[in-house]
C-alpha cells in the first residue's frame, strides 16, 4: 500500500516537471523559475523539523493523510495564478512542497521503523523504486499531456492531472496505516537540542549537495533541453527510473558488505559525473548517457545518506532523524535552484556558456563535499584508535603495566567416571 500511494505521488510530481513551462507562460525566466522553485522548498524544511517530533509522537498517519490532501490543495491553486513575480505562485509552491515533504517524509519514517542500519537502506532503496516508476511514467505523461511547447491547455491539465493523482493515493495511505498503532508518548525535547545532539556531522553537507544536484533536472532539464532544441526530457528520465530500479535491486546486498560511508563516497562521485556527462548532449538520444550515471547516483544517495543519517538518532528519535536528513535533502534544493538560476543568468551577463558553467560549478561542490566528508571518516576513525584502551600497557601516568586477565573453561566430562586406578581417571585428575 505505500508502495502504491508513494508511485501515485511520484507520478503527480513528475508530471511538474514541466512547471517550468508554466513559468515561461507567466512570462517568466530561468531566474524566476530558480527562486519559485527554491522558496518552495523553505515550506518543504519547515515541515521536516517542525514535524520530525510530531510523528514520532502520534505517528505517521495523520500527516501522511493531511499532506496528500494539502498537495492536491496546492495543485488546483496554481489555476488561478496570474503573475510569476506575485505572492500567489511563492505561496502555493510553499504548500506544495509542505505537502510532498509531509508525503514522503511519513512513508519514509513508516517502512524505516521496521528496520536499521543497512537493512533500513535496503528497505528505503526498495521503496525509492516506486519513485523511479513514478518519474518515468509521469514525465512521458507530461510530454504527453502539455506537447513540445508551453500552452496555457497543457498547463491546466498537468496541475489537473497531478491533484487527481494525488486525490487517488489517499486510499493507499489510510490502508498502509489501518492496523498502526499510536507510538507511545515521550518526553518532548527542542529540536534543535537533540539535532545539535545527534547530528550526523559532515554528512549534512553531503546531502546538501546531494539535494542540489538532484534539483537540476527535474527544474532545469526543460529550459535546456529548450535551448538545443530537444522536445521531448522523458527520455532522460525513464532512463534514469530504470537504471536507478536496477541498481537498487543490484546492491541492495551490498550496503551490508561494503558498509554505507563507502557507498555514499561512490553515489556523490557518480553523481558529479552525470554532472559532466549533460555537456556532451546535442541531440534528444544523447540525454540516455547522463541518465544512465544520474540514476546510478540517486539510487545509491538516497536510501544510503538516510539510513546513515537516521541511524545516527536514538530509536525513539528515529522519526526527528529521518526528516532531519530528507530536511537536507530540501536545504539542498532550496539552495540549488536559485544559485542554479543565478549562475545561469549572471554566467550568460558575462559572456561564459550558462548551462555548462552550472554543470561545471555543480560537479566542483559535489567533489569537494566528498572530500570534506572522507576527511570526517579518516579523522573519526583515527579518533577511536586513539582512544581505544589496550590492556596490556600503563597509560600515560606512571602506572604498572596490568597484564591481561586469562579465563580458562573447566569443563566436565560428560561420560561416567571411570574405576579408581585406571591411567585414564589419573590423567583427568591431574589435568
Amino acid at each position: 500500500m505505500a508502495y502504491a500511494n508513494n508511485a501515485l505521488v511520484c507520478v503527480a510530481w513528475a508530471l511538474l516537471y514541466r512547471y517550468a513551462d508554466f513559468v515561461t507562460l507567466l512570462g517568466g525566466t530561468e531566474l524566476h523559475l530558480g527562486w519559485v522553485v527554491g522558496v518552495g522548498w523553505i515550506g518543504s524544511v519547515l515541515m521536516r523539523f517542525g514535524v520530525g517530533l510530531r510523528i514520532d509522537q502520534v505517528g505517521p498517519r495523520p500527516i501522511w493523510l493531511g499532506s496528500l490532501l494539502l498537495f492536491s490543495a496546492a495543485c488546483l491553486g496554481h489555476l488561478g495564478v496570474t503573475r510569476c513575480d506575485g505572492p500567489a505562485i511563492y505561496a502555493l509552491r510553499i504548500a506544495l512542497c509542505t505537502g510532498t515533504a509531509g508525503i514522503f517524509g511519513a512513508s519514509t519514517m513508516f517502512v524505516a521503523g521496521r528496520a536499521s542500519g543497512p537493512r533500513m537502506a535496503e528497505l528505503l532503496g526498495m521503496l525509492g523504486t516506486s519513485g523511479f516508476l513514478g518519474m518515468m511514467l509521469g514525465t512521458h505523461l507530461g510530454d504527453w499531456m502539455c506537447g513540445s511547447s508551453p500552452s496555457q491547455d497543457g498547463a491546466v491539465r498537468m496541475f489537473l492531472g497531478a491533484a487527481l493523482l494525488g486525490l487517488g493515493a489517499v486510499p493507499f495511505a489510510w490502508a498502509a496505516t489501518r492496523k498502526l498503532r499510536p507510538p507511545v508518548p515521550q518526553r518532548s525535547l527542542p529540536v534543535a537540542w537533540l539535532v545539535g545532539r545527534y547530528h550526523p556531522g559532515m554528512l549534512l553537507v553531503v546531502s546538501v549537495a546531494t539535494g542540489a544536484a538532484l534539483t537540476l533536472p527535474a527544474t532545469f532539464l526543460r529550459t535546456y533541453a529548450a535551448e538545443l532544441q530537444i522536445p521531448r526530457i522523458g527520455l532522460f528520465f525513464t532512463v534514469a527510473a530504470l537504471t536507478a530500479v536496477t541498481t537498487r535491486v543490484v546492491t541492495r546486498r551490498l550496503l551490508e558488505r561494503v558498509g554505507l560511508p563507502r557507498m555514499i563516497l561512490l553515489g556523490v562521485g557518480t553523481m558529479a559525473l552525470a554532472q559532466v556527462l549533460f555537456l556532451l548532449v546535442r541531440a534528444e538520444w544523447q540525454l540516455i548517457l547522463p541518465g544512465l550515471v544520474h540514476g546510478v547516483a540517486q539510487a545509491i544517495l538516497y536510501p544510503t545518506i538516510t539510513a546513515a543519517g537516521t541511524s545516527a538518532f536514538p530509536e525513539r528519535y528515529r522519526g526527528l532523524g529521518t526528516m532531519v536528513m530528507l530536511a537536507t535533502l530540501d536545504v539542498g534544493q532550496l539552495i540549488g535552484a536559485p544559485a542554479a538560476g543565478v549562475i545561469l543568468h549572471g554566467s550568460e551577463a558575462l559572456g561564459f556558456a550558462s548551462y555548462p558553467t552550472m554543470f561545471v560549478v555543480m560537479a566542483a561542490a559535489l567533489l569537494a563535499a566528498a572530500g570534506s566528508y572522507a576527511m570526517s571518516l579518516r579523522r573519526g576513525a583515527e579518533g577511536r584508535v586513539a582512544r581505544a584502551p589496550c590492556p596490556c600497557f600503563a597509560r600515560s601516568t606512571g602506572e604498572t603495566p596490568v597484564p591481561p586477565r586469562v579465563s580458562i573453561e573447566v569443563r566436565r566430562p560428560t561420560t561416567a567416571p571411570q574405576a579408581a586406578g585406571s591411567s585414564r581417571s589419573t590423567a583427568a585428575a591431574r589435568r
